[in-house]
């Protein structure tokens, strides 16, 4: 994983709330204006009168997944100078022809998976876009995620092995079937590029304890327009949760989530969401979600949802850690003790923290069967090569 940055110790929250951060650099300040669509538009004036960066925006724009907005925003404006967008359009065109190519290629996929008698849903990449923005060029992505039954893995693999896409994993069949329990995905692998497709089984891995229903979200998929095509999709209620999940997932480092998230959010019951999120005890992460919406974007959150961040004092600790870092536009290091303890503050519910340390600790997964092969007798066993392997990991910053 590059340039992988620390989180910062939780600070005490910030007692009085601002509608959008002022600390930020030029560059930063500049790269939220362009979501503007989102809140009551920006004068970008007195941005573009100080000294700005052009290449380390473009960097910005690109990591935060901003490209498009970027460059639609700027066109715009009277006052961009021509520079900034002679050197976003090559990006925005290049995104776009990717856009299109996973577009067509989605489709192809689904197509050789319902032949085969798999239902799959596809969702985020172009299908997201195309729900949101109606343009898949619209949104920046690399890949396509498509979730399926659990039971429908080893058959799909068979499936798209005949259109050229082949497993990243190497397992054993006692791997396979614990990766299924534990695990949640499997990337595929073509001639056009590596990791273009996850087949998920799961939205997250078992040790992060929010166990969706996946059942549920198949029985509650609904039909949207893909083009020429109809294609099913997570519904929006469950997306909601989805996204807002995967965010925390990732630290939210990336700004172009919240601009997905704040468009989706008026078109979803807020009454269900706010009782499935309960259910699943993620109450905590849509309240830092849309906390960091509201102060980035301008986004007011929704009632249900601003609710939770007046009364968990945690939502703008957690918060407060995010917004520093957010515009160094580096990964965080997910195998650290300190993003583990980050996760663990996210949810609200002593329980789920629990489990998540239990599981966490004792649950191998590829990591483990990669670093050592034991005989299949032996196979219980990885769960103490697991805990010396986590071990190590949390231990080796202590002793330099």
């Amino acid at each position: 994983m590059s340039s992988a940055v620390k989180m910062p110790a939780l600070q005490a929250a910030t007692p009085k709330r601002q509608s959008r951060v002022s600390a930020y650099t030029a560059e930063f300040e500049l790269l939220l204006a362009c979501c503007s669509r989102f809140s009551t538009g920006h004068d970008i004036g007195d941005i573009l009168d100080r000294s700005l960066d052009w290449q380390w925006f473009l960097r910005m724009a690109r990591r935060h997944g901003l490209i498009p907005d970027a460059l639609e925003f700027l066109s715009s404006s009277k006052d961009a100078p021509m520079a900034a967008l002679q050197l976003l359009q090559p990006a925005y065109e290049s995104n776009a022809r990717q856009a299109l190519w996973l577009s067509a290629e989605l489709v192809r996929i689904l197509h050789h998976l319902k032949t085969a008698g798999i239902e799959a849903l596809p969702y985020k990449g172009p299908v997201l876009a195309e729900l949101l923005y109606g343009n898949v060029a619209r949104r920046q992505f690399s890949d396509l995620d498509v979730l399926i039954h659990p039971q429908d893995l080893m058959k799909a693999q068979s499936a798209l092995l005949e259109i050229g896409y082949t497993s990243s994993l190497d397992l054993s069949k006692q791997q396979e079937r614990a990766n299924l329990v534990s695990g949640y995905e499997c990337t595929f692998n073509s001639r056009f590029g590596e990791n273009l497709l996850e087949m998920q089984w799961q939205i997250l891995p078992r040790f992060y304890s929010i166990d969706f229903d996946v059942d549920g979200i198949f029985d509650r998929s609904v039909t949207v327009r893909f083009g020429e095509h109809s294609i099913h999709t997570i519904c929006g209620d469950d997306l909601m949760i989805v996204l807002c999940v995967h965010a925390a997932k990732h630290g939210w480092e990336q700004v172009s989530w919240l601009c997905d998230i704040a468009a989706l959010a008026g078109s979803v019951d807020w009454a269900v969401v706010t009782a499935r999120a309960q259910q699943l005890g993620v109450e905590r992460i849509l309240a830092v979600t849309f906390y960091l919406a509201e102060r980035l974007l301008g986004m007011t959150p929704p009632p249900l949802v601003e609710n939770r961040i007046r009364n968990d004092r945690n939502v703008e600790m957690l918060a407060h850690r995010i917004l520093p870092v957010l515009p160094e536009a580096t990964d965080y290091d997910t195998e650290s003790l300190a993003y583990f303890r980050f996760m663990v503050a996210t949810r609200e519910r002593w329980q789920d923290q629990a489990r998540f340390w239990w599981r966490l600790a004792v649950t191998p997964s590829v990591g483990e069967w990669s670093a050592m092969r034991l005989p299949s007798p032996l196979f219980p066993f990885y769960r103490v090569v697991r805990l010396a392997r986590l071990a190590r990991r949390i231990l080796q910053p202590l002793n330099h």
